[in-house]
């Protein structure tokens, strides 16, 4: 199934409430929360604050990505803020099967989330803890990258590996629907995309995630054309 997450990175961040309610009525399907500290990645963004004050504002799921090292201290805060899937990188510390494990204890979806330059090897062995694996599509920490085309052999690689477990494959970075049409076509069905969606203001949203949706199911190409 088809899945389009709005990333609040690239929200009003002035205004989240009423950004979360637009992408929620113009047709997204889960809400992207990059969570980042600084240290794993070069920026800084907020904790599971934020994420309790957005919970009332949607019941849509709450996909939060946790760009930060170590996460085992917040996993628990994060999930009590109204996290429903939960992301750490295999990048962020030596034992991150331990994070899956608390991730999935806590009642909550566990994913595993890759940079673009990791080899898809190093998720191999937490498949069978996990519900979602995030290829990153742009070097993470900042929002309005452009998409890294070769990050798709990696996206390739993972939907060999899974074999047939229900995962999910989530596509993170440059997401546009120029772009996305490659990134089903590697084997992703949950589409993050910040600008792709929040760029034109609030009245393009509907169109915006409308155009991602009908990419990522085969509908336009990388020029936006129909093939």
């Amino acid at each position: 199934m088809t899945i389009i997450a709005p990333s609040i990175l690239s929200a009003d961040f002035s205004r989240l409430g009423e950004e979360v309610r637009a992408v929620d009525e113009a047709g997204g399907d889960w809400i992207h929360l990059d969570v980042m500290d600084g240290h794993f990645v070069p920026n800084i963004t907020f904790g599971p604050a934020l994420v309790k004050a957005l919970r009332p504002h949607t019941k849509k799921h709450f996909d939060v990505h946790l760009m930060i090292s170590p996460a085992d201290p917040y996993l628990a805060a994060f999930a009590d803020a109204g996290a429903d899937t939960i992301s750490v990188h295999v990048e962020a510390g030596p034992h991150i099967h331990r994070s899956l494990q608390t991730i999935r204890a806590l009642g909550k979806r566990a994913g595993i989330a890759l940079n673009p330059g990791t080899p898809a090897a190093m998720v191999e062995p937490l498949l069978d803890m996990v519900d979602l694996v995030v290829c990153m599509t742009v070097n993470p920490g900042f929002g309005g990258q452009s998409f890294l085309p070769s990050a798709l052999e990696t996206v390739s690689r993972v939907r060999t590996m899974i074999a047939g477990r229900p995962i999910d494959i989530e596509v993170d970075g440059g997401i546009t629907p120029a772009t996305v049409a490659e990134a089903a076509r590697a084997g992703a069905n949950v589409f993050v995309a910040g600008s792709g969606v929040f760029g034109g203001g609030p009245e393009a949203y509907a169109r915006n995630i409308a155009a991602i949706r009908e990419g990522a199911n085969g509908e336009t190409g990388r020029d936006g054309l129909r093939c």
